[in-house]
């Protein structure tokens, strides 16, 4: 499955997630499969978004999209948001025994 991970600074993470929340119907429609939200443990408005899409080339449309930019830009994103497409090469379920 192919991956897209995303870094990005907001202004303010009570402002950035209403955004984010608001065009989950556009994402679904463009191919995304699951979402894993993370907020840096020392700065609570720098966010890893994990998406898992149908096709590569939909997340590639997806992230370079103008109507991702100005939710980006009503969201408050404060930075330029590094985007990497990945493919999954292994999952390993690992437990401590």
């Amino acid at each position: 499955m192919p991956y897209l991970l995303v870094r990005l600074k907001v202004e303010d993470y009570a402002k950035w997630k209403p955004v984010f929340d608001e065009v989950r119907t556009w994402r679904m429609v463009s191919g995304l499969k699951s979402t894993r939200l993370f907020r840096s443990a020392d700065n609570p408005n720098e966010i890893i978004v994990i998406r898992e899409w149908d096709d590569l080339e939909n997340a590639r449309r997806f992230a370079q999209s103008e109507d991702l930019r100005k939710a980006m830009e009503r969201a408050g994103v404060a930075d330029r948001p590094d985007f990497y497409y990945l493919d999954e090469v292994e999952l390993l379920a690992e437990r401590a025994q």
